[in-house]
């Protein structure tokens, strides 16, 4: 910011309104037309860096098409009866089953009703896992949950 002052005879060196030894300020800009200048071009030098990023190439594949591999999903209901894609299944048959039915598989899906009580859910887990399968549960989403 700058000012002037009146000269040592009391005669203000600066023509205008404040002829009689008041100060006048006034705001000087070309510091900040210089701050604004330097801001805007590193602006303009980093905004090609943050626009274009890391090139990456990433690999192409062919789509591929959904399957109709049928997967092994155990069943159980209220009572506690036990299906293997709607198929009746008995508890101590269920390795076997899975393995004649599913050679490929490495993975069980189990879907339970939600009144199964633990005790059965827990049986069915065990032998699934014991048989040497991983267990995946079924869930259906809940619709009211925003």
């Amino acid at each position: 910011m700058a000012f002037s002052v009146s000269g040592a005879n009391g005669l203000s060196t600066r023509r205008g309104r404040f002829r009689n030894g008041m100060t006048l300020a006034e705001m000087n800009v070309v510091p900040l037309v210089d701050v604004v200048l330097v801001l805007l071009i590193i602006f303009m030098l980093t905004a090609q860096v943050m626009e274009f990023g890391y090139e990456i190439d990433v690999p192409k594949v062919k789509e591929q098409k959904q399957g109709t591999q049928d997967l092994p999903i155990v069943s159980i209901t209220r009572k506690g009866d036990l299906y293997l894609n709607e198929k009746p299944l008995n508890i101590n048959e269920i390795q076997q089953e899975i393995r004649a039915r599913f050679p490929k598989s490495q993975a069980v899906y189990m879907r339970a009703d939600k009144g199964v009580t633990w005790d059965a859910l827990a049986q069915v887990i065990s032998a699934v896992t014991r048989a040497g399968y991983r267990v995946a549960m079924v869930t259906k989403p809940d619709e009211n949950t925003p």
